[in-house]
């Protein structure tokens, strides 16, 4: 791989999408669950309101999420794997099977 090719290679376009702790944890809910309602994935995640917004938004400009309206007043989304998102099925099974073998446990948590 030379040089020109790094700048634009596919596992770099490919974190800039992905390539985060709540971005992966976000979709691990979706490979457990299929869609998911913003309420549902701020219970499980235990995460801030912007940060959950601003990572879904960034999956959905990536064409990993898609959403739609389940409720119009007041206006609510449901959010889904698109297509692409799906595709990411053997990276997150890739995922996780090496963390079970490989990551050591969070501390104060056991297997």
């Amino acid at each position: 791989m030379t040089h020109g090719e790094r700048r634009n290679c596919p596992i770099q376009r490919a974190s800039n999408v992905i390539g985060d702790q709540w971005s992966l944890l976000i979709l691990r809910e979706f490979f457990l669950e299929g869609a998911r309602r913003f309420q549902d994935l701020q219970d499980v995640l235990k995460v801030s309101p912007n940060t959950l917004s601003g990572r879904l938004r960034k999956l959905e400009e990536g064409g990993v999420l898609e959403r739609r309206k389940y409720s119009q007043n007041p206006p609510r989304w449901e959010y889904y794997l698109t297509n692409r998102g799906q595709a990411l099925g053997p990276m997150m099974e890739a995922l996780r099977s090496w963390g079970g073998a490989h990551a050591p446990d969070l501390p104060g948590e056991g297997k």
